[in-house]
């Protein structure tokens, strides 16, 4: 893929939606186009639609096009307005508030908003792999300034009301896994180190007493804020606590407040950016564009209960 030095030239080169498709379908299937439904590709393109496939397995015969079971699935925005939102959203240090999106791309600030959650799908690591080496492990809470929640709100609330608990895991030079969690008990952050880190590895924490009963399994090394200790030596909770700095400045700037249930998906895109953080800004566009597999309903996003 071709190198872009500036938006205006990625803009000149996507310009319209027969070249986005063409590199959609490049991305998705390479040279062999694949039925979404079977996964057949024994599939033929039709001459007088360049847009569609039909499945030519007898068992079958569906037609489809190259959108049909990815997040661009019965989209009635044009592709080339999706290919800029998602190169903005993976590139753009803080990421983009729907409301900024929506001015630039010519769009309801509702469509903007549901456009950017199923971008923010594409840029969520589906199959992770356990962390190991030195990892670096810590909780933080998430959510806003208590001062940008509406007056209206704010009510018989205290400052960590609009706030989640996220666990990070963050594996020196490499990459960093957030996740929402309930608590901070002991017996919550250990699932958590289990479900993200490979065992025998070095775990680094702060003081918090949750995590010494894994010294077990990984080993353990910690330094103690409380009593003004940061570093020792290679023992250190830095990065990982470089990272809760992005992200909230991401959240606190840009979105100003963040709900619960659509917390995990914005960590997840700080999350895209800080790990590909040495690639090249197409790089981190083809990368999102090929894990576009995956359809996000908006009645799904908003968790709107189904018609009896």
């Amino acid at each position: 893929m071709k190198t872009f030095a500036s938006l205006l030239q990625f803009q000149k080169h996507f310009d319209t939606n027969e070249k986005c498709r063409a590199y959609l379908e490049q991305q998705r299937w390479g040279n062999t186009p694949a039925c979404p439904f079977c996964g057949s590709t024994n599939v033929c393109r039709f001459k007088n639609d360049s847009r569609k496939f039909k499945c030519r397995e007898k068992e079958c015969r569906k037609k489809f096009s190259v959108t049909v079971g990815t997040i661009y699935e019965n989209t009635k925005i044009p592709l080339t307005k999706w290919f800029l939102a998602t190169y903005i959203l993976t590139n753009h240090s803080k990421g983009i508030s729907s409301h900024q999106l929506a001015a630039w791309l010519g769009i309801t600030q509702k469509s903007a908003w549901f456009l950017n959650h199923r971008i923010r799908e594409m840029l969520t690591d589906k199959s992770p792999k356990l962390l190991e080496g030195m990892v670096e492990v810590d909780e933080s809470w998430v959510g806003g300034k208590f001062s940008n929640i509406h007056k209206s709100k704010k009510k018989g609330k205290n400052h960590n009301d609009n706030k989640t608990i996220v666990f990070g895991a963050l594996q020196r030079g490499g990459k960093v896994v957030t996740k929402i969690v309930p608590d901070t008990k002991a017996v919550t952050l250990v699932d958590a180190v289990h479900s993200t880190v490979k065992g025998g590895s070095i775990m680094v924490s702060d003081e918090n007493s949750a995590y010494k009963s894994l010294s077990k399994t990984f080993v353990h090394g910690s330094v103690h804020h409380g009593i003004g200790e940061y570093v020792n030596g290679p023992i250190h909770t830095n990065g990982i606590e470089g990272f809760w700095s992005i992200l909230k400045r991401q959240i606190n700037g840009i979105h100003h407040c963040v709900s619960p249930k659509h917390l995990q998906r914005y960590c997840n895109e700080a999350g895209f950016r800080y790990n590909l953080r040495t690639n090249a800004q197409d790089e981190k566009f083809t990368t999102s564009i090929q894990n576009c597999e995956g359809r996000l309903k908006y009645s799904v996003l908003i968790n709107k209960p189904k018609r009896k």
